[in-house]
């Protein structure tokens, strides 16, 4: 589970983030919607443990910049970052490594398997073009098999099969009970994916709603998203 409470962030004089609480329970994909400069990729890097923030982030109960909180966290940036003198395998020895992963050869082949990537194991980090290096952060962040997930922009330069198999990963670790969040703009890529939105405006959780919520009262996601982005006012 993922425990966001009075996360705040301020730059010199700037409040980036404003007192955001909100949670993503065992089996719950989250949403994490806003315009640019909503505060969306602050919160992301608080969550990650990149910024140094006032408040709390707690993942499966314990801090977020513990140990005992990175061996269960999965982060996938909205930029790639690889390590440009290690091919694709290394890489996924590599973290299979660090994070004590058992028999990490099968698991390592069957992501990249699902991602097209066999071809390129021997490819060195700096060698790929940045769809191939997203698809590689994918398979590294998901090889230790992480309760909680964070997935930045995931969307973003992947080829249409590689959405794919993201999108169905995704359901396949919600079935295992894990907690997903996904921090975008772009509604129509999470569309079907979705149990849980926050909708964030002026560094503030502007409104929380639950699919099931949404569905009951005749509600409609991208209406209330322009709703409130467009400048009214809803408390969440």
């Amino acid at each position: 589970m993922l425990e966001i409470q009075n996360l705040t962030k301020i730059y010199k004089n700037v409040v980036a983030n404003s007192n955001l609480s909100f949670t993503v329970q065992a089996g719950e994909v989250a949403v994490l919607l806003g315009p640019n400069g909503a505060g969306k990729s602050t919160a992301i890097k608080c969550i990650a443990g990149l910024l140094r923030f006032q408040g709390e982030i707690r993942v499966c109960d314990f801090p977020n910049k513990s140990i005992e909180a990175k061996r269960n966290f999965g982060y996938i940036p909205e930029i790639p970052s690889t390590y440009e003198n290690l091919t694709v395998m290394e890489h996924m020895e590599f973290i299979s490594l660090a994070y004590k992963v058992d028999d990490w050869k099968p698991k390592a082949q069957g992501l990249l398997v699902r991602f097209e990537m066999m071809d390129k194991v021997d490819k060195l980090g700096k060698e790929l073009s940045k769809g191939m290096q997203q698809k590689l952060s994918i398979c590294c962040a998901l090889i230790a098999e992480p309760k909680v997930v964070l997935f930045d922009e995931p969307f973003v330069g992947l080829d249409p099969h590689a959405i794919k198999e993201l999108k169905d990963l995704i359901g396949e670790m919600r079935a295992k009970g894990s907690a997903v969040l996904i921090s975008t703009h772009m509604l129509d890529s999470i569309e079907e994916l979705w149990d849980k939105a926050f909708i964030m405006c002026h560094g503030k959780i502007a409104a929380i709603r639950k699919r099931s919520e949404m569905e009951q009262n005749g509600e409609s996601l991208e209406e209330l998203f322009f709703e409130i982005t467009e400048g009214k006012e809803e408390k969440a």
